[in-house]
């Protein structure tokens, strides 16, 4: 099981770390009091396999908060369970703007009247968390993009060949509605319809004689193929921005022929280069008009 620890400046990004990691696949607890980490560990490890990796967030500023901290992570080493602590840093510029944006009080300065010197204390305080630390995130200046590409740099590139964005293929019916989650619209109602004729109207796009008949005509083609170059130049790009997840949409009159057609063959199309991909035909089984 992998098991990361969260700690680090408020302010910092913990809780967005959490939330990247849980994108990442991690199941994530918030605000876990240090004293109760080894016994979540066990009901983990029992779980025979439910939680392979597992984020944390949890917080010590002072010495006896770092003795506990300390005692409950040297159980879970000695109970076969190893980790890591990931600890998340800013400049003091930085967390004095962001307190001040969100109008939130530091936890060190409650009256709200001395909160560079909070900073200053809780970095001093949390100094033996950050020594101890596998990794240290300094979130001065990154996007939340950038720091979703970091974390994905320490946490599974090394040890995924996936690359790191789901993409979503979806077929729909202009009739029912756009998907709303949709990134990517495309409308193909200008393609000649298989549903004027008697033997295709009862099939669906993904029956071999609809998938022939739309791709029997040269506009299908040519669209496909500047579909998949397209597709093929924008997905490293929005990985590049940390967008976990795309959903290109596909649209034609009721979502049962040229939509699943085209988006069968954009689904194989993105599958044949690594991504992870899935097709919903959305409308599939709509009652025909």
């Amino acid at each position: 099981m992998e098991f990361v620890v969260i700690s680090g400046i408020s302010g910092a990004g913990k809780s967005q770390a959490a939330d990247i990691l849980e994108d990442l696949g991690f199941y994530c607890v918030d605000n876990l009091p240090a004293a109760l980490i080894p016994r979540f560990a066990e009901l983990a490890l029992s779980a025979r396999g439910q939680y392979e990796r597992v984020a944390l967030v949890t917080d010590a500023r002072s010495q006896e908060g770092f003795d506990v901290l300390f005692a409950a992570l040297d159980e879970m080493v000695a109970m076969g369970c190893p980790y890591q602590i990931l600890f998340m840093d800013a400049s003091i510029e930085t967390l004095v703007r962001r307190f001040k944006e969100t109008r939130r009080r530091h936890p060190l300065d409650p009256g709200g009247r001395g909160l560079e010197e909070a900073i200053r204390q809780e970095k001093h305080q949390l100094l033996p968390v950050r020594d101890r630390a596998n990794f240290i995130v300094d979130t001065t200046g990154l996007t939340l993009g950038q720091l979703q590409r970091k974390l994905f740099q320490l946490f599974m590139a090394a040890e995924s060949n996936d690359k790191p964005i789901h993409v979503n293929v979806v077929a729909f019916g202009f009739k029912y509605g756009i998907p709303m989650d949709s990134d990517l619209v495309f409308d193909v109602r200008y393609l000649p319809n298989p549903f004027y004729l008697d033997e295709l109207r009862p099939q669906t796009g993904l029956d071999k004689p609809v998938r022939e008949f739309v791709f029997s005509h040269p506009q299908a083609v040519t669209f496909m193929r500047h579909l998949n170059e397209m597709v093929s130049f924008l997905l490293p790009l929005y990985m590049e921005e940390g967008k976990p997840s795309l959903t290109i949409s596909i649209g034609c009159t009721g979502g049962r022929h040229r939509s699943v057609a085209l988006a069968a063959a954009l689904t194989e199309g993105i599958a044949v280069q690594g991504y992870m991909v899935e097709q919903i035909n959305r409308d599939i089984e709509k009652k025909m008009l």
